[in-house]
């Protein structure tokens, strides 16, 4: 379908906007036979207890915004099978709710995704096909297409389309990524003011209050106030581990610039 990437890159980039693009996405993708686009991205994969973490940015076209409720806050995301399995693979597959289709998201389909899989049986969104998009830091993306009721030869027509699918994915999460604002490269959300961020980098680092208040410049008593904000903002007890939690979330670094 495409003759090279840069005619790719030029179509995913035509638009200004991050809802530009994926709109641009959605119709490349609608080519391909599918009907429903979800997109998400997660700067950190896991959490401290080692469980997916909830993605900083969920984008869909033509699915009902219930989604987002059932996958942020009734934490559905944590459990779905092509979510977990995306996080062990960097190929694009094709998943069939349907155990007896025998795709590869299977062997997590059991009594904890039971509620994933009626949600998307009753929206019949049983069928589709994920790119997963893993990047050098960690931070990963997937870029899913969903068929309406796909019939059984689904499966066939998808995987024609799984190499153009694959590469437009990729080249699409590079658009999207350039226009994401600095909340969806956050892996929490919790957001630290820059006063708090530079306070726990020094704390980091070894610094005492004392140490940091000559550093910036500031008395100790508001060094240890934003250290202790910081610290209730991250649900931490203490100190080390305000430090402790922000380093995994990445709170303490510039946002990554893979695309230059």
């Amino acid at each position: 379908m495409f003759d090279d990437i840069g005619s790719i890159r030029s179509r995913l980039t035509a638009g200004d906007t991050l809802d530009g693009r994926i709109d641009t996405a959605f119709e490349v993708i609608k080519g391909f036979g599918f009907d429903a686009l979800i997109y998400d991205y997660t700067p950190v994969p896991y959490d401290l207890d080692g469980a997916l973490m909830l993605p900083s940015l969920l984008k869909l076209r033509n699915i009902s915004e219930d989604m987002r409720e059932y996958w942020f806050d009734r934490e559905y995301f944590r459990i779905d099978p092509v979510q977990l399995l995306a996080m062990r693979t960097t190929t694009p597959f094709f998943w069939n709710y349907d155990q007896t289709a025998g795709t590869q998201i299977n062997r997590f389909l059991d009594e904890r995704s039971a509620p994933v899989s009626r949600y998307l049986y009753e929206r019949n969104m049983s069928c589709g096909v994920t790119v997963p998009v893993h990047l050098p830091r960690g931070d990963c993306a997937t870029v899913t297409g969903v068929r309406f009721g796909a019939g059984k030869g689904f499966q066939g027509d998808a995987e024609r389309h799984m190499a153009d699918f694959g590469l437009m994915a990729h080249v699409f999460h590079e658009a999207a990524y350039a226009a994401f604002d600095d909340t969806a490269k956050t892996g929490t959300r919790a957001h630290l003011t820059n006063r708090e961020r530079e306070c726990l980098r020094h704390s980091a680092d070894g610094l005492s209050a004392k140490e940091i208040s000559r550093v910036i410049g500031r008395a100790v008593p508001t060094v240890v106030m934003h250290l202790n904000a910081a610290a209730k903002k991250l649900g931490a007890k203490n100190r080390t581990q305000a430090v402790v939690r922000a380093t995994h979330y990445r709170l303490l670094e510039e946002p990554p610039s893979y695309y230059l």
